[in-house]
């Protein structure tokens, strides 16, 4: 599967997402960082990514069509979590 981690999630979760056998991009190894919500869902559409993302604004069905894009997973944290990076 063709994951790309949102800004947020940090190194750790790519590792561990590569040692699951994922092939994974991250915002930030893109040059993406700070872009908006839509640009950086243009360019996971465009090149068939998945998205993992924390940032709530994803889960937005209207805003976002699931149809339109490879997925959306938003990941939810145990309250008072960080991801590790």
């Amino acid at each position: 599967m063709k994951l790309k981690l949102d800004e947020h999630l940090g190194r750790r979760a790519a590792d561990l997402s590569r040692k699951a056998g994922h092939d994974v991009a991250a915002v930030p190894e893109q040059g993406l960082c700070s872009a908006s919500d839509p640009t950086v869902l243009d360019v996971c559409k465009a090149e068939g990514w998945c998205l993992v993302t924390l940032d709530l604004d994803f889960s937005n069905p209207v805003r976002f069509r699931p149809a339109d894009y490879p997925g959306i997973p938003v990941l939810r944290l145990p309250q008072g979590r960080a991801p590790r990076t």
